[in-house]
């Protein structure tokens, strides 16, 4: 009998023509879902520590100023409204932390679950998985920058503002009873407060004209602004003002008076240079930046302080793309056994190191008047010198 049928006849060991393109699909499917994992995971470790890190920064510094302002019978929803101004210097500060802590302890479950050996066998190499570490270690800069340029001079200005008006409306939140307070250029001991009296009070401050003057007052009252200008005012009695030449020690005058009033300006919380650097983005202060520049009369300790705040604006929220660098290499080589404590310890451990390098860092700028990009910088550079040569070892591997 004759086969009517329209089959063709194929050859056994002849390949269906879709079979190839088919399987590269798959393939191609399969490292898809395997980066949404990775980026799943390094996101979700990483809002699991900045919702810590911000959690205690917060109670670290914000709930213990709104708790003081509140013993002092400051309005409740002014309180609230500080404590809502000063979030976005919490999270500028709690991302890049997190950004080490999170991948740390992601990168370092993922190999000791061997879930790596997964990718590996998936065709990733650490090359390819170094990639969406890095991204999204960009991407969380780039948001953190935004805080750090926009909402920190937004939420410092309205702070400062509601700041300075609860002080002329009760001018008792200034006063802590029996502390060292800095106001200004002045250093103020403060004795027993009660309400708005105290006790006994001294000031020490140095004037333009190399002078030191040390103030000391018995019964004190302090009270809110009555003058354009003036934030507070000190009624003080028993004064006893002393004037010591800074270069003759042996040449000083003493001033006795039964009152004295002091007032505080506003210039003394603005540096009476208007805005703060923290109060203007990084083009408003780069602009700033160069009028001083051009003025032969700036004081370089101010232009250096000045050009610190601006690189600040820069390496702090770009400390992430370091730390995920950093966190990538050190997971790989130091994480195959408990890589989830091992990357919570590591990384509580570097972030320590870090906030204390950037801190002397600061402290080297406004005291000793050291190189300010050096001094800010110099974290970052390290970390991720210390991230490429920890990558190359791995690579190597």
């Amino acid at each position: 009998m004759k086969d009517n049928s329209n089959h063709k006849n194929i050859a056994p060991n002849q390949k269906s023509p879709n079979k190839k393109s088919f399987f590269n699909f798959e393939k191609k499917l399969g490292r898809g879902i395997l980066i949404k994992y990775l980026y799943r995971e390094l996101f979700y470790y990483f809002m699991i520590c900045f919702a810590f890190l911000f959690v205690v920064f917060f109670a670290n510094q914000i709930l213990l100023i709104g708790e003081d302002m509140l013993s002092k019978r400051a309005p409740f929803n002014d309180v609230l409204k500080i404590m809502l101004y000063s979030m976005p210097a919490i999270i500028a500060q709690s991302a890049p932390f997190a950004t080490l802590v999170g991948f740390l302890m992601c990168l370092g479950r993922m190999s000791t679950d061997n879930e790596i050996l997964i990718f590996r066998a998936s065709g990733f190499s650490f090359k390819s998985i170094l990639f969406p570490v890095l991204i999204l270690g960009m991407a969380i800069s780039l948001v953190s920058f935004f805080v750090n340029d926009y909402l920190l001079p937004l939420g410092t200005i309205k702070y400062n503002q509601l700041y300075r008006s609860i002080m002329k409306s009760n001018p008792t939140v200034v006063l802590e009873p029996n502390s060292v307070k800095q106001i200004g250029d002045s250093t103020v001991v403060i004795g027993n407060v009660e309400g708005e009296k105290v006790s006994d009070i001294i000031f020490f401050s140095q004037n333009s004209a190399k002078e030191e003057s040390i103030i000391v007052a018995g019964n004190s009252t302090l009270t809110g602004a009555k003058n354009e200008g003036v934030l507070l005012q000190l009624d003080m009695n028993d004064t006893i003002l002393t004037t010591i030449k800074s270069n003759n020690k042996q040449d000083y005058d003493v001033l006795k008076s039964s009152r004295t009033v002091l007032n505080i300006f506003d210039s003394t919380f603005t540096g009476g240079y208007g805005k703060s650097p923290r109060e203007m983005t990084f083009i408003d202060l780069n602009k700033e930046l160069k009028i001083m520049e051009a003025n032969p009369n700036t004081d370089a300790t101010r232009l250096n302080t000045w050009r610190m705040e601006l690189y600040k604006k820069f390496a702090i929220p770009f400390g992430s793309i370091f730390f995920a660098f950093l966190a990538f290499s050190i997971a790989f080589l130091f994480g195959k056994h408990n890589g989830l404590t091992m990357g919570l310890f590591t990384g509580i451990i570097i972030c320590v190191l870090y906030w204390a390098m950037q801190i002397s860092g600061q402290l080297l700028v406004t005291r000793v008047n050291l190189d300010s990009f050096w001094c800010i910088w110099i974290p970052n550079f390290l970390i991720g010198i210390v991230g490429a040569l920890l990558s190359i070892l791995l690579l190597r591997k």
